[in-house]
């Protein structure tokens, strides 16, 4: 059993730090199983597919994100007053923050995971989120939406895909950007210190009054 654990579970590192970095359709199963010093069998008898892979990599980060981030959302869309939109992002920072427990970096590797499943247009993944994590996403959607009611349901679409393409690049251009900053103005930052320098300029992108013709 501590075996067939210790294969899925290399297979799983290899493929998430591939799939990270090029891309899940430029990572073949053949890389994967070789980095993870596995053969293709193990692959096949541990996840099926390599869509299914590509899910597991990603349920590991979701599995403990979302029930996290729903506690934090929950706790706030249950005030007396609704949340400002710096409130419910800064919500996400601690649920974020404790997926370094899940992997070494795992804030960055997890957000790089999902701009890929969105870059690359994978259909299958948006369809395993809705449907394994549609309750917790439907918990974020609400509290955004009441705290800024005059945005219309599909400017928000479009807005808080926006907002995630934005902590998507700010994240993998994470370690760029800090040396940057350091050499220009003497900054040095850590992941929650980025993060929390994005949230009121995304909080301010989705809350800006739609313009009408």
């Amino acid at each position: 059993m501590a075996s067939r654990t210790d294969t899925k579970t290399r297979i799983l590192d290899a493929a998430e730090k591939l799939f990270a970095e090029r891309g899940f359709s430029e990572t073949s199963l053949r890389l994967i199983t070789s980095k993870a010093e596995v053969n293709l069998a193990s692959v096949n008898y541990h996840f099926g597919s390599k869509k299914e892979l590509i899910r597991a990599v990603l349920a590991r980060y979701l599995d403990v994100f979302m029930p996290s981030a729903s506690i934090e959302i929950n706790r706030l869309h249950n005030a007396p007053e609704h949340a400002s939109l710096n409130e419910i992002f800064s919500a996400l920072i601690n649920p974020l923050l404790e997926l370094n427990k899940v992997r070494n970096s795992g804030t960055i590797i997890f957000l790089q995971l999902l701009g890929r499943g969105y870059i690359e247009s994978q259909g299958h993944l948006r369809w395993f989120i809705t449907t394994h994590y549609g309750e917790n996403l439907a918990t974020f959607v609400q509290a955004v939406s009441a705290s800024v009611p005059h945005i219309p349901a599909a400017e928000m679409f479009w807005r808080l895909h926006f907002t995630l393409g934005t902590i998507v690049f700010t994240m993998a251009s994470a370690d760029a950007l800090n040396e940057i900053a350091a050499a220009d103005y003497g900054e040095h930052n850590n992941i929650e210190a980025i993060i929390r320098k994005v949230i009121p300029y995304m909080a301010a992108g989705v809350a800006v009054p739609v313009l009408t013709n």
